[in-house]
């Protein structure tokens, strides 16, 4: 959809159209995932263990990349576009290219470089740290072509070819269940390579999906161009996108940040504890991909709209479709609340990882709706280019749980029940404090 018809498109129609792609896509992302956590689970319980610790900085990639910088990347494309400056926004895309280089070569270098001091401070030990180390360092020495991955989607969602984006993520995602099939098992002459051929899978289909988004942005259809030719860098442009970014950085961190105190905890329980707590975990993490479905829609129409300077719409836009995402994420985690097996039983046959898989979705999958809410509006914030207070909200999140935590520690004995009932309270909290603050003001 062109993106200055969105200033007149009736806003539900319009979110649907705009989301439908992105949740098709993000759809098959989270099977993608799944796949990749079963592959993992038939190599046994320790190997589940290894991925349960290296998941969370996967998602913390994921989360900065595509969520936190490439949603600054789209809501400034968005803008730029509504306020009918076409220049600007391909200046914007090349700088964008350069950022995510950047990013990716840090992201490799603190990982290859710390990966096995932040794994074991994590609670990572013996064959489990080293399954999390044969994960992490494959997955990281080649993250460049994640970060490339998803600054392109952004920008080309930014633009509003949101089908574009959502069938070049699909053709990224099934190339990657194919090859982390082939990798991590074999086939004939190719031997099997274990947890590291999940990883690998991962950056092979990422560089296959960003050379697919280099060739439409060069082709000339998309409403930006990608130009090779008397390219040129300027300060002001390059603080357009980290400004916005780098302070959505921060949520993605509390997220994460969350989670790992959540893993140090959990790890102290033992393996199988571990096992079942990163396999009810996928879940709240793969609903971030379903959400951003949805909130990538809105990056987009609430920058549209406040580039043009329809603020009013704008917020309307914001509330529909967040409400939107907390149904669909509400209605995914109180079902498997009652029915913790339809999820448990995928990964495993261990009956105790298996139980404490169910332990958390009947403790924290109530609460996803406000997850939904306040992640939804977190995205909307972005388009916005207001992120105060959904920064906030996440350092909320992390200081409850940091804080709760050590209560555990010093104060209690912890159990695998009151662990879990932190990591629901903290969602609570994030929904809450962003809704609040945006209903009070915090966009104008």
């Amino acid at each position: 959809m062109n993106t200055l018809a969105l200033l007149s498109a009736p806003i539900i129609p319009a979110i649907l159209r705009l989301a439908a792609p992105n949740m098709l896509a993000m759809t098959v992302m989270l099977a993608t995932s799944a796949a990749e956590a079963w592959y993992v689970g038939q190599l046994g319980t320790t190997a589940l263990a290894g991925l349960a610790l290296a998941f969370p900085m996967f998602m913390l990639m994921t989360m900065m990349s595509a969520g936190a910088m490439g949603g600054a990347v789209a809501g400034a494309i968005a803008q730029a576009l509504g306020a009918e400056d076409r220049g600007h926004a391909e200046r914007l895309l090349i700088h964008s290219i350069l950022i995510a280089f950047v990013a990716g070569g840090v992201f490799s270098l603190i990982f290859l470089s710390l990966g096995p001091s932040i794994y074991s401070v994590l609670g990572g030990s013996d064959q489990v740290l080293q399954e999390a180390l044969a994960f992490s360092n494959i997955l990281f020495a080649g993250c460049i072509s994640i970060w490339l991955l998803n600054f392109l989607s952004s920008v080309v969602r930014g633009c509003g070819h949101m089908r574009t984006a959502a069938v070049i993520m699909i053709i990224t995602s099934f190339s990657q269940i194919g090859l982390g099939a082939l990798l991590v098992f074999g086939w004939g002459p190719i031997p099997g390579l274990g947890i590291s051929g999940a990883a690998l899978a991962a950056v092979l289909g990422a560089s296959f999906g960003s050379l697919l988004l280099i060739l439409f942005l060069m082709s000339g259809t998309a409403a930006v161009r990608l130009h090779l030719k008397e390219i040129s860098f300027r300060r002001a442009d390059f603080a357009h996108l980290l400004r916005p970014g780098l302070l959505a950085c921060v949520s993605p961190l509390s997220s994460v940040g969350s989670a790992i105190v959540i893993t140090a905890l959990v790890a102290r329980l033992g393996p199988e504890t571990l096992a079942g707590y990163g396999i009810g975990v996928r879940l709240e993490f793969l609903l971030i991909p379903i959400i951003f479905g949805i909130g990538a829609a809105l990056i987009t129409m609430v920058g549209v709209h406040f580039g043009a300077g329809e603020v009013d719409r704008g917020h309307k836009i914001a509330w529909i479709g967040a409400f939107g995402a907390a149904l669909v994420t509400g209605f995914i985690g109180g079902l498997l609340a009652l029915f913790p097996d339809l999820w448990a039983n995928l990964f495993t046959d261990v009956e105790a990882v298996r139980e404490a898989c169910r332990l958390y979705l009947r403790i924290a999958g109530p609460t996803y709706g406000f997850f939904g809410l306040g992640l939804s509006l977190y995205f909307a914030s972005q388009g916005a280019r207001r992120l105060f207070w959904p920064v906030a909200a996440g350092a909320f999140r992390l200081i409850i749980v940091s804080v709760g935590g050590l209560i555990l520690i010093y104060y209690w004995s912890p159990t695998i029940e009151n662990v879990f009932a932190l990591v629901a309270l903290g969602m609570i909290t994030l929904g809450i404090t962003i809704a609040t603050a945006i209903k009070l003001g915090a966009w104008r």
